[in-house]
């Protein structure tokens, strides 16, 4: 497949002072590609004592860390396996391909807006650096479902948000909570061996870039916040409130969109809750697949700097939820 450019979305438009990464043109061989994985997983500061939030030092580190675990990986160089016939109905009925497309196109155009508001240098150009990878994100997505012939509903026109922290607050909070649960469905999808081993190895880059993004907004969070005022920390918490309502209720039911021709469309918001048994044959009951949501998560995070801080809100919830919940007999998941 050639690289011609899915749609017209540049971060530079936005962030002037943002100069896109530079990414090899041809297919890397395994020994680049284990190296870029172990760099992406895999990252300590050298800056002495503490990284206290807010402190300069916790900005610099937390934006270096973003900068140098990322991985060079270019979409259109990405080999996409053929599928036995059970294995592409499987993944083409899958309820979230049009909801995935669209949260990456707002993710990318939602950061990138806040990340020009940013006045410290450092900081912004991680958060643009961020915005231009939820880009990639649509772009490999929009790749796969082209390769799987996988219809999608054509999408609506990204509006410009007219309040950008709100924005970039919502779709932080989102990746919290869907990543959480979407590292524990995809370690689901890759033990039960209903698809290629190359399909899983292909999105697993993403995955762990999913992961850097929120470990970066969590840390962007307690570095923001220290630096307001009284009064403006104030209405940053009400403001961090009213984002956790309406992620709530974003989550009850079904979302309705209208696409670009003005037809109603819905979609799952709640797959990365529910969707265990579209990934797998096997009877999973929700106590063990938190427990695995909770394994995975920790184990995504344990090679970062144990000074930066982690996502608590999710796996502290479902901690406290597995107090009241028994385990049933469930079949094996490996």
């Amino acid at each position: 497949m050639d690289d011609q450019v899915l749609d017209a979305f540049d971060t530079a438009q936005l962030i002037p002072d943002f100069n896109a990464p530079q990414l090899p043109s041809e297919p890397p061989d395994r020994a680049t590609l284990d190296a870029a994985e172990h760099n992406t997983r895999y990252w300590t500061s050298v800056a002495p004592g503490p990284l206290t939030p807010g402190s300069d030092a916790h900005r610099r580190e937390t934006c270096r860390m973003f900068r140098e675990t990322f991985n060079p990986y270019r979409p259109s160089v990405l080999e996409w396996p053929s599928l036995e016939p059970a294995a592409l109905k499987r993944i083409v009925e899958l309820p979230i391909w049009d909801i995935a497309v669209q949260t990456e196109g707002k993710a990318r155009l939602r950061m990138a807006a806040y990340a020009a508001t940013v006045e410290d240098p450092d900081m912004r150009a991680a958060l643009a650096l961020n915005a231009w990878e939820e880009s990639r994100h649509k772009e490999v997505l929009s790749r796969m479902v082209r390769a799987y012939g996988i219809a999608l509903a054509s999408e609506p026109p990204y509006a410009f948000p007219k309040d950008a922290e709100w924005a970039y607050l919502v779709t932080g909070y989102s990746e919290c909570v869907d990543s959480f649960f979407a590292f524990g469905l995809f370690e689901v999808a890759k033990r039960s061996g209903l698809f290629p081993p190359e399909l899983i190895d292909t999105f697993e880059p993403v995955m762990q870039e999913e992961c850097r993004h929120i470990l970066l907004f969590a840390n962007w969070v307690a570095w923001h916040r220290t630096r307001l005022s009284w009064w403006r920390r104030i209405a940053f918490e009400l403001k961090v409130a009213r984002v956790w309502v309406f992620l709530g209720w974003e989550r009850i039911g079904l979302a309705r969109t209208m696409d670009a021709e003005g037809n109603e469309q819905q979609q799952d918001n709640n797959f990365t809750v529910n969707g265990a048994q579209s990934v797998s044959d096997v009877d999973i009951n929700v106590p063990d697949l938190m427990r695995l949501c909770l394994e995975e998560n920790d184990r995504r995070f344990s090679g970062y700097d144990t000074r930066l801080l982690r996502p608590e809100t999710m796996p502290k919830l479902v901690r406290f939820a597995l107090r009241f919940m028994r385990s049933k007999p469930s079949a094996q998941t490996s």
